[in-house]
Formats: C-alpha cells, sequence, structure tokens
C-alpha cells in the first residue's frame, strides 16, 4: 500500500481515482453544483471544455484554475449593465372613443 493510497484528494476520492479528463457529471461534481446548473453555466459562460463527438469533456485543472481566475465584482457589473436587446415601450396613443373635439 503506498502513501496514495491512504491519502485521499480533497474530493474525498482516493488518488489513483482521480482523472483529468471528466464528463459533464463529474464536472459538476466537482464544482459542487447539479448537472442541470452546470449545463446553464456551460452554455452561458465562457468555461474551458471540448466537445467530443456528443459528449463535453472537461479537464480538472482548467476548471480549477477557471473557477479561482472569477472575479464577483465582474459578476455583478455584467449583471447590472443596460444591454443594446432592452426593449424600450412605446407610449400608446389615447383614444377619445370617437368623440370628435373641435377648439374655438
Amino acid at each position: 500500500m503506498t502513501s496514495a493510497d491512504n491519502n485521499p484528494t480533497s474530493d474525498g476520492l482516493p488518488a489513483e481515482t482521480v482523472k483529468d479528463i471528466l464528463n459533464v457529471e463529474e464536472a459538476a461534481a466537482l464544482l459542487g453544483v447539479s448537472v442541470k446548473t452546470f449545463n446553464k453555466v456551460l452554455h452561458a459562460e465562457d468555461m474551458p471544455a471540448r466537445k467530443i463527438g456528443r459528449e463535453w469533456k472537461f479537464s480538472r485543472a482548467a476548471l480549477i484554475e477557471w473557477v479561482g481566475s472569477g472575479r464577483a465584482r465582474d459578476f455583478y457589473r455584467e449583471s447590472h449593465a443596460p444591454t443594446h436587446d432592452t426593449v424600450t415601450p412605446i407610449p400608446r396613443r389615447q383614444r377619445t372613443g370617437g368623440w370628435r373635439i373641435e377648439m374655438d
């Protein structure tokens, strides 16, 4: 038995079972979020990933670096910034119900 067998990683897994390349389920577990939340972030953010065939693959080290490089203030700045896609309502014309008013 080696020292790696007795020293689990931060995931709680023995060192020899830690994979460098993860699938969606494993990457979500690494980040501690549901697969649904992970997929939302995958499609909305610039997450380090590669699609191979029908499956997404993730580097464990790249995901950890990506999470570590993020800043909360950047998130809040982006979410409150005005976008060009904002729809401005057009004022509705007031109707008189067919009455015609003449001014002297």
